[in-house]
C-alpha cells in the first residue's frame, strides 16, 4: 500500500489549551506505528493546530485521537499534494 496524506484539523475543546500542551510536553503526540506526522501549524489564537500526517491505514486515527478526545475535537481530511494532482 502507499501512504496517504491527512490533514488532521484539531479543536481545542473551550479552556483546554492549557491540558493539551502540558500532555504533549509530558507524552508526545503518542502516535502509534504507521501514523507518521509530517508537519503542523497552530492558527494565531492557539487554539486551532492543523497537522500534515500520512499512513496507509486510516484506522490508526481512531488509536491515536482515544488519546485526545477528552481535550480535542478532530476533523481528519484526506489530501493530495499539490504535487500529486492538477493544480487549481
Amino acid at each position: 500500500m502507499t501512504m496517504k496524506q491527512y490533514m488532521v484539523i484539531e479543536h481545542f475543546k473551550p479552556n483546554c489549551m492549557e491540558a493539551v500542551y502540558e500532555r504533549f510536553s509530558f507524552k508526545g503526540r503518542m502516535l502509534p506505528p504507521g501514523l507518521l506526522f509530517v508537519n503542523s501549524w497552530v492558527n494565531t489564537e492557539l487554539g486551532i493546530c492543523y497537522q500534515l500526517m500520512e499512513t496507509d491505514n486510516s484506522q490508526l486515527f481512531s488509536v491515536w485521537t482515544n488519546h485526545w478526545n477528552d481535550l480535542i475535537e478532530f476533523d481528519i481530511v484526506p489530501v493530495d499534494g499539490s504535487s500529486q494532482s492538477q493544480k487549481c
